[in-house]
C-alpha cells in the first residue's frame, strides 16, 4: 500500500470540521521515517488530490501553517 493510500484512508478516523496536517494522519515514527523528498511528494500528491480528485468532496484547503505546511479541514 503507498502512504497516499494511507493517508486516504485516515481520513475516515478525524472529526467533521477537524483541522489537519498531512503528517497528522502518520504514527510519528512513520512520518519520520520517511526521505525529506517523499514526505514532500506525498503533500504535493495529497494536496492533488484534495483539488481536482478523489478528495474533493471529503477535504478542502485551509491555510498554510507558520512553518509553510498545507493545512486542510476535513468536510
Amino acid at each position: 500500500m503507498n502512504y497516499l493510500e494511507i493517508a486516504i484512508q485516515e481520513i475516515s478516523h478525524l472529526s467533521t470540521g477537524e483541522e489537519f496536517l498531512v503528517k497528522d494522519l502518520f504514527k510519528g515514527y512513520e512520518w519520520n521515517r520517511l526521505a525529506i523528498g517523499d514526505r514532500r511528494t506525498l503533500g504535493s500528491l495529497f494536496l492533488n488530490a484534495v483539488k481536482n480528485g478523489a478528495l474533493q468532496s471529503q477535504v478542502k484547503v485551509a491555510k498554510k501553517s507558520s512553518a509553510n505546511q498545507q493545512i486542510y479541514i476535513k468536510l
